[in-house]
This record gives C-alpha cells, sequence and structure tokens, in this order.
C-alpha cells in the first residue's frame, strides 16, 4: 500500500511539472519570449507567499472544524451508550420526584415540528430551572443498588479523555457520580435524617437539571443524524405518561 502511494505521489509531481512545463513553453512561444515568462514567473512568486497563507488560513480553518464535527460523533456515541447503559433510567427515577414535573412535562414531549434551536432553547431552561425534588418518595435503596452497579461503568466514561472536550456531559458525569458516592457512603439509606435527606436532594437536583438538558440535546442529534433511534427515544420518553415502546 505504502508503494502505491509513492508512486502516485511520483506521478503526481511528474504530472503537474508536466503541465507547468508546457504552460511555461506556450508562454514563451506565443506570448512574448523569455522577457515575459520571466516577468509573469516573477509576478508568480512574489504573490506565492500571501497564497500559501491564505490557503493554510482557509484549509486549518476547514481541517479544524471537519476534526471539530468527527469529535462530536464520536461523544455523540459515547453518550447514547450512557443514556441506554442508565440516562434513561435515571430520568425516570429523578422525574417520579420532581414535586413540579406537570408544569413542565409538555415541554418534556418533543413534538413534529421541532428544530434544532428547539431543543437547545428547552435544554437552556431546563438546566436553569430549580424544581422541587421530593427525596422522600424516593426509593433510595432501589437508586444506590442501581448507581452502584453502575459505578464502573462510570469511572470508564470518566477515563475518556475525549469527554473533556463535552464540558457539559462532564459535569453531569461528575453530578451522577457524586450522588452515587453520598449514597454508597451511606450503610443505611432507608433511614436517614431530615437533614441528610435534604443534602441528598440537593444533589439530585443538580444531576436531575443536567441529565434533562443533556437528554434533549442527544435527542436533537438522533433527529438530525440517526431518525430510527430518535424514533424509539421518542417512544421510550420517560415524561409522555402515552410513550409506548410499540409502534402504533
Amino acid at each position: 500500500m505504502n508503494a502505491n502511494r509513492f508512486r502516485w505521489g511520483i506521478a503526481l509531481v511528474l504530472s503537474l511539472s508536466g503541465v507547468s512545463a508546457l504552460l511555461y513553453y506556450l508562454q514563451y512561444r506565443y506570448a512574448g519570449g523569455t522577457e515575459q515568462v520571466l516577468q509573469w514567473l516573477i509576478g508568480c512568486l512574489a504573490f506565492l507567499p500571501i497564497q500559501v497563507l491564505l490557503l493554510t488560513l482557509v484549509v486549518d480553518r476547514l481541517l479544524a472544524r471537519r476534526e471539530k464535527l468527527m469529535m462530536l460523533k464520536k461523544l455523540n456515541m459515547v453518550i447514547g451508550v450512557f443514556f441506554s447503559e442508565m440516562g434513561t433510567r435515571l430520568l425516570e427515577m429523578f422525574s417520579a420526584l420532581d414535586a413540579d414535573l406537570d408544569a413542565v412535562r409538555a415541554d418534556l414531549v418533543p413534538r413534529p415540528e421541532w428544530k434544532a434551536r428547539d431543543f437547545l432553547r428547552t435544554a437552556g431552561r431546563m438546566k436553569a430551572r430549580e424544581g422541587r425534588i421530593d427525596v422522600r418518595a424516593a426509593d433510595l435503596p432501589g437508586m444506590k443498588f442501581f448507581l452502584s452497579s453502575r459505578r464502573n461503568f462510570l469511572l470508564g466514561l470518566l477515563g475518556n479523555p475525549n469527554l473533556l472536550e463535552h464540558e457539559s456531559f462532564t459535569d453531569l458525569l461528575w453530578a451522577v457520580f457524586h450522588l452515587t458516592d453520598e449514597l454508597m457512603h451511606r450503610e443505611d439509606v432507608s433511614r436517614l435524617s431530615d437533614a441528610d435527606l435534604s443534602h441528598l436532594s440537593g444533589d439530585i437536583r443538580r444531576a436531575y437539571r443536567i441529565l434533562v438538558a443533556e437528554w434533549l440535546l442527544y435527542l436533537a442529534h438522533l433527529r438530525e443524524d440517526y431518525p430510527y433511534l430518535y424514533s424509539l427515544a421518542v417512544r421510550t420518553n420517560p415524561f409522555d405518561p402515552a410513550a409506548s415502546v410499540e409502534v402504533p
């Protein structure tokens, strides 16, 4: 393969050099002789540094943009694994504790006419929303078991250096990981003081806000690039009481 690429490179250099030599010959033969050719050559060489500068800036910017898009696609694959493994289940757990969910439920059921900006706008509102978490209604032993069983999975995601490029998702992982540690450090989460329950409510609220926002942004990505996955996500929407995985 390397030999073929080398031969291809040599052929390209020879072909382009031949075309250039032919054009210079035509310039010499039909457009003024040696003096005209030299004048044209010096003019081209004088502009060459500016041409290289412009091409470098444009090409670098295009390559950087392409690299960023490829990185985002890879990150969205990781985010998809997160929601498949635990994110959607956490949405179900946390939303069951949201005392004010009915006030925003309609905003969390994407409509067919939604565009990317609608997902983005709603995600911003959900991330800034305080809400009231009633942790007394939580199955804390079940939540502790679920999160502790996914702890190694979370550690694996946090060890992915590419996620440093996605600050908001990294914040989500740290928030969920912190909640996991808080629960795991308590021997009996079914018997906690009011102050302790209030502390856990704050931890759940922090993770819940970021989780909802990231879920909406992930839905926007699926709608744009993977309609079949978006269809499944809509049919399993934990905020939609009428959602059904079965296609009607």
